[in-house]
């Protein structure tokens, strides 16, 4: 599977429910069917996120050696998928990264606490994804605070550069990094460079037994 496949797949899904038969189809063109509207609406947002995914592995591969970059993986016994599992030769901890691709006209922001995306309040994706990380970390046996939640908007410009945001929720903070910051950050941050030590070998090992790709069997 291709970085990014099981969004792609999710899109394609969506589209192709929105398109059956030759009625739903006769509805569209007259504008009447809005649940057809909404499934279109949902793929492509689902599409926006597959290519969004394969901007950041792109990126990804411009890291120094030693780091060690999953995508697509699952996490057993959850329905939602992780985008990128990065662990750095340090082995101090494990990035999970999640990528978004957000209007590019619109600037991502946080308005009293919250990240907003122009007019649109999208906080409620980076609470969801603070308690996907967590679920991470119980499936892998670690403590919490092993695992650090980064976000990638891709598009919509961030201000600063990097939004660093509480989620009380779950007892976490969530980066949000323009794209373009993305790899210098990482990179930068203590462990990021440097030979590989064992404990980065040992959490690579964990992670390859324990989060299958998406979509094969566990």
């Amino acid at each position: 599977m291709t970085v990014g496949g099981s969004t792609a797949d999710e899109g394609a899904r969506l589209r192709a429910l929105a398109r059956k038969g030759w009625w739903r189809t006769v509805l569209r063109w007259c504008g009447v069917n809005a649940n057809n509207r909404r499934l279109e609406a949902a793929a492509v947002r689902q599409e926006q996120g597959s290519l969004g995914e394969q901007q950041t592995a792109a990126l990804l591969a411009r890291l120094p050696a030693g780091w060690t970059v999953f995508h697509d993986l699952a996490v057993p016994g959850r329905r939602f998928n992780l985008d990128h599992v990065l662990i750095p030769p340090s082995g101090a901890g494990v990035i999970v990264l999640d990528s978004k691709k957000w209007r590019r006209t619109w600037p991502t922001t946080l308005v009293r606490g919250r990240v907003q995306c122009g007019p649109q309040d999208r906080h409620q994706q980076i609470v969801n994804f603070a308690g996907y990380v967590s679920g991470t970390a119980a499936a892998l046996g670690v403590p919490a605070g092993m695992l650090m939640p980064v976000i990638v908007v891709h598009g919509s410009p961030v201000a600063g550069g990097r939004l660093d945001v509480p989620v009380p929720e779950w007892e976490r903070t969530v980066h949000v990094l323009a794209a373009d910051r993305l790899v210098d950050v990482l990179a930068g941050m203590p462990g990021g460079r440097g030979p590989v030590q064992p404990a980065a070998a040992a959490l690579a090992a964990r992670v390859r037994q324990t989060l299958p790709r998406y979509g094969s069997a566990a």
